[in-house]
């Protein structure tokens, strides 16, 4: 694992993913890099609640209270507030023994090394209720498919409200910004959707209705990443023939789906995103800024694309999504994300 694949504390952060030669993350030399220029978010786990909560606000939680946050995305809270888990330093990695198989991927996984990285979110952390234990269990190795060598990268998440309320709310994902070229930008890199359906948007990035058909690109057909365009920073949803509420607040045991697939021409480089999530925020990376530090060069506009599976935006203010993301005490949270990648 040690070779192509490493973690930093700050953020359970994956660190490097390198594939035939290349590092397919971005990300930085140091655990300090990260602290003062990682503002785009770079390999973070996400939490306590990833991606936008409309206002700053929970109407209701906990027997009719409300709670406000930090604004940090306009009039919205963006991953988790100012500190998010992506920002505190989690406890590992803690090695946790060997794993031979990942659950929904086909054949017997070389190495399968297994680490865990934990964290306690206490009552009132960045505003939300309930102290929480968290856990992101990372397992890396190789399956031979189809002749060739694939690099897997398997995250789990579970979390658990011990105290201080009887409800809270959790959304994790994973921030990796990937890149298959190479080169400065994710331009040339072919990419296709397992879905068309998406959560249409504000634009402070808040669902306006439920799922409908993408307007701007076909996406569930290869298409290509340009200088610029298409721009995307989406809520795609897996199954829009499922029912919003009809999600466990732990989708461990649900198929593991391929949400998106990427390949670059030129460096043959293939990544599959995979998850047990029904949605999953699609982000080609406009907003990148990071300057050249420690040996890293500078990451700008399109320097990676992101694939952040989740529940839906915003969910625990929409009635029929709630329960998509609303912790109650006695019951784990937990999802599944894989990472597959392979060199032709």
């Amino acid at each position: 694992m040690a070779d192509e694949i490493s973690f930093v504390p700050l953020g359970a952060i994956i660190q490097s993913f390198k594939v035939g030669g290349i590092d397919i993350v971005q990300g930085f030399p140091t655990q300090e890099l990260y602290a003062e220029h990682n503002s785009p978010h770079f390999g973070a786990t996400i939490g306590r609640v990833a991606n936008r909560i409309s206002d700053a606000k929970i109407d209701s939680l906990n027997g009719g209270k409300s709670y406000s946050f930090i604004a940090n995305n306009g009039p919205n809270t963006l991953h988790g507030g100012d500190v998010g888990w992506g920002k505190r330093v989690w406890k590992g990695p803690t090695p946790v023994g060997v794993r031979k198989t990942v659950p929904g991927v086909e054949g017997e996984l070389k190495g399968g090394e297994t680490v865990e990285f934990s964290l306690t979110s206490e009552d009132g952390d960045e505003g939300f209720p309930g102290e929480v234990l968290v856990k992101v269990l990372y397992t890396a190795g190789k399956i031979t498919e189809n002749g060739k060598e694939v690099t897997i990268l398997s995250q789990e998440y579970e979390a658990e409200l011990v105290g201080g309320a009887e409800e809270t709310v959790v959304n994790m994902t994973n921030h990796s910004y990937f890149n298959l070229s190479g080169s400065p930008s994710i331009e040339g890199t072919v990419v296709q959707l397992s879905t068309d359906s998406y959560l249409p948007l504000s634009e402070w990035g808040i669902p306006t209705s439920g799922p409908t058909t993408y307007p701007k690109v076909a996406t569930t057909k290869p298409f290509t990443l340009g200088a610029q365009d298409p721009d995307f920073d989406d809520c795609f949803i897996v199954d829009p023939s499922a029912s919003a509420s009809s999600v466990p607040i732990d989708t461990r045991s649900l198929p593991l789906t391929k949400l998106v697939s990427a390949s670059h021409p030129e460096s043959k480089i293939h990544l599959e995103v995979l998850s047990t999530e029904p949605a999953f925020q699609f982000y080609t990376g406009k907003w990148i800024d990071v300057p050249a530090v420690g040996g890293a060069p500078a990451r700008g506009s399109r320097s990676g694309f992101c694939v952040e599976p989740s529940r839906f935006v915003n969910a625990i203010n929409v009635d029929d999504w709630k329960s998509q993301m609303l912790l109650k005490k006695g019951e784990t949270y937990g999802a599944r994300i894989v990472y597959k990648a392979w060199k032709e």
